[in-house]
């Protein structure tokens, strides 16, 4: 017989090695999450598009006088027809927060409004660390019109040109950006250059925001090569709508952005001055509506971006105060008059500019 000495050295023995091998285990497959400290608990895809954006007007009587985009309501539906998207805008979301976690310099907290997605937090960083320079997007515009040359030439050279200030840092309005928020303007580094331009007639009075235009086969224009060109559909949408886009991550076939031709590039009324391009490119390059398509705790990632529980309209008073802080009404992503919009924040910059590193869902425009 053993000597009880004995036998409980090697049942503790094997205690041991049995949580020594518990402990390999789980280093071989940790959570990432919780490893490198990104934080996914507020990242969602859905949005609750019952809730009547334009509700909260002064005036509902004038709704249809409202800039009305439709870029949420199309993601979930591409949500509901593609069952791996949510997983693919997850992975999306995860390696953009790595980026951006990655260029905090020590001691920045979140930022306003308790925005998990970073940016800059309202305080200074190094320049960018993406290593990218300058991105050119190549812009292959696809008209659908009711007659040869409806839409202008005069259109397209002026929403390139509107593009470029605008994603630059050019645009003249932005020395009325509030001294608040001076401090975040930011310069994209991107530049829109004109691919191609391919014109078709067709008798169709609107073509609704099931992508239709998108493909031949349903008397649209199919899509020039996505993975390098940025398509643009100019066409009637119907329903008071401006316009729509597709979020990174989407289908191929499908990737781009759709305004209607009385908005886009300059033409005349509060949203003749191209915005409505500036606006849903925004999103193409995965930037939310500044007040997150919900309330107050509802986030657009983005840190240094106030929260803010509904759009603006027109051109609103400085301060407008929601959500106990001045909402940034002077912001591409919201819902202003093109002449009162003018300014991104150097949060969004990041939030964009990461779509295009080494694995990024636009990687291949930037040579990556």
């Amino acid at each position: 017989m053993l000597n009880p000495k004995l036998m409980k050295k090697i049942f503790y023995g094997m205690a041991a090695l049995a949580l020594f091998f518990t402990s390999c285990e789980r280093e071989q497959t940790p959570n990432l999450d919780q490893e490198t400290q990104i934080d996914m608990s507020d990242f969602r895809v859905y949005t609750d598009v019952n809730v009547d954006e334009a509700s909260k007007s002064s005036d509902n009587s004038k709704l249809n006088a409202h800039r009305t985009c439709y870029t949420m309501q199309n993601l979930n539906r591409l949500l509901n027809e593609n069952p791996g998207l949510e997983r693919r805008m997850y992975n999306i979301e995860y390696q953009t927060r790595e980026f951006i976690a990655s260029k905090k310099p020590t001691g920045v907290g979140g930022g306003n409004g308790g925005n998990h997605g970073g940016g800059n937090g309202g305080g200074t960083t190094d320049p960018p660390t993406d290593n990218l320079g300058v991105i050119t997007i190549p812009v292959v515009i696809n008209i659908i019109e009711k007659y040869d040359h409806q839409v202008t030439d005069n259109q397209i050279t002026s929403q390139l040109s509107i593009l470029n200030k605008d994603y630059n840092n050019s645009n003249p309005n932005t020395l009325s950006v509030p001294g608040e928020f001076s401090s975040l303007v930011a310069d994209f580094n991107i530049n829109f250059t004109l691919g191609s331009v391919n014109r078709k007639i067709s008798t169709k009075s609107s073509w609704g925001t099931s992508d239709a235009m998108k493909f031949s086969s349903e008397g649209g224009i199919d899509a020039t090569d996505p993975s390098t060109n940025l398509n643009v559909w100019v066409c009637e949408i119907g329903g008071g709508i401006l316009g729509y886009a597709q979020f990174p991550g989407g289908p191929e076939a499908t990737d781009g952005v759709v305004i209607g031709p009385n908005y886009f590039g300059e033409t005349s009324g509060p949203y003749g001055q191209g915005r409505t391009a500036t606006h849903e490119i925004g999103h193409w390059l995965n930037l939310r509506h500044i007040w997150g398509d919900g309330r107050c705790k509802q986030d657009d990632f983005v840190a240094d971006t106030p929260s803010s529980d509904r759009p603006n309209y027109g051109c609103p008073s400085y301060p407008t105060v929601h959500c106990r802080s001045t909402d940034m009404t002077m912001n591409y992503m919201d819902y202003t008059d093109d002449n009162c919009m003018y300014m991104f924040t150097n949060g969004q910059s990041d939030r964009a500019r990461a779509i295009f590193l080494s694995g990024g869902p636009r990687a291949a425009m930037a040579g990556n």
